[in-house]
């Protein structure tokens, strides 16, 4: 079935052989989609006839949003340790362990009830792709169910198993290096498409963020590395040696890490919502924007330090908070956490593309950042098919 989505006061593309600027904006636009694919753009005045027809109102549309990193595989619940931090409590990576206990004792079928919850609130707000890690439960029995529970539901998954040091090889941490690059690896590495490592100080040194990563590497997995959130630290030049399609954090960074992410194709993923909740310093966009750093937006939605699924309050916070314009901080959520994926299909709108759309309540995509916490998303298609609205 064919479908002609006419009307549409702005189009955002991400595809500048379409339209005006980076964004390859079309104004008085159309899209037809064509099974689970974009096949044609142009003026709504010269839409070709379809199956079915959608009056978009003078509303505006974008791709739907690219959530390259999120922890969504979990159970149990931190407010304790968020309305600490909120009164005055400094944030670390040992609260990790807090979830790791909750999400071991949870069956397969809490797991996933709980998953689905999420991909169903980050889809209601315009996300129609998302990136999911493990991460929370550091046995090779849990890792790998966390894996599996989330292969059947989302479209990109990354196993984490080097989040933190298991609790039970606190006085082991090479014991742990050697389970997470072994056996666990072993059985995790069929349900993933990529390994991550939390390069941190309280997690794992370069030393051994390098292990994990060539290790999952040699067992096909393609790497990506939390890097540089919490201070000044090797993830990123890591990430960058390795051939990392991301360093995600990316706050705390020399002139020597910019330049390296500059000159290699290591997207740089901001995750804006985890200074908000963490009252951190936020990452500075601009400055790797402007040495030409390619650079991704995300959620990091997990249930310590970013407990939100919400990519147009992360467009908000980019723009208010981490200066990026508003077309720049669209770009990142779209096309950036495409790149930052490896991705081609996703993340525009262009014939050939994936049919993911998102029609707003608005008649620019700059309302995404101008009007903050308002819930914009009107409708939202994944694939061709329409989700709501």
């Amino acid at each position: 079935m064919s479908t002609a989505i006419t009307n549409i006061s702005s189009l955002v593309t991400n595809d500048p052989s379409l339209g005006d600027g980076p964004l390859g904006l079309v104004q008085d636009a159309a899209v037809v989609i064509d099974g689970d694919r974009v096949a044609w753009i142009g003026a709504s005045s010269k839409a070709p006839a379809t199956d079915n027809a959608v009056d978009a109102a003078g509303r505006a549309a974008l791709p739907g949003f690219v959530d390259s990193h999120s922890h969504l595989v979990f159970a149990g619940d931190r407010t304790a340790e968020f309305n600490a931090r909120m009164s005055g409590q400094a944030y670390s990576a040992g609260g990790i362990r807090t979830t790791v206990a909750a999400t071991r004792a949870a069956t397969d079928e809490q797991l996933e009830a709980n998953l689905l919850r999420y991909l169903g609130e980050a889809l209601r707000q315009g996300t129609t792709t998302l990136e999911t890690k493990s991460g929370y439960g550091l046995t090779t029995r849990d890792e790998s169910r966390a894996l599996r529970i989330a292969a059947a539901h989302t479209d990109e998954v990354t196993y984490l198993g080097a989040h933190v040091v298991a609790p039970e090889f606190a006085d082991d941490p090479a014991g742990y290096v050697g389970l997470v690059t072994g056996e666990m690896l072993d059985a995790c590495a069929p349900h993933a498409r990529w390994v991550d490592v939390f390069c941190e100080k309280g997690a794992f040194d370069g030393d051994q963020a390098r292990a994990v990563l060539k290790a999952g590497e040699r067992r096909g997995l393609i790497p990506r590395v939390h890097a540089n959130q919490l201070g000044h630290g090797p993830g990123v030049q890591l990430a960058v040696e390795v051939g990392a399609a991301s360093a995600d954090h990316c706050t705390h960074l020399t002139d020597a890490d910019v330049d390296a992410l500059a000159q290699g194709t290591t997207v740089a993923t901001l995750l804006p919502g985890a200074e908000f909740s963490t009252r951190a310093r936020w990452p500075d966009a601009r400055r790797l924007l402007d040495a030409g750093v390619t650079v991704a937006l995300s959620t990091d939605c997990n249930p310590g330090s970013s407990f939100t699924s919400s990519m147009p309050f992360c467009v908000a916070l980019a723009v208010r908070d981490m200066g990026m314009t508003p077309d720049e901080a669209v770009w990142s959520a779209t096309a950036g956490g495409a790149a930052a994926l490896r991705r081609t299909d996703i993340g525009r709108l262009a014939p050939g593309a994936r049919a993911d759309l998102v029609l707003l309540d608005a008649p620019s995509h700059v309302h995404l950042a101008y009007r903050p916490g308002v819930p914009l998303v009107s409708a939202v298609w994944r694939a061709g098919v329409r989700h709501q609205g």
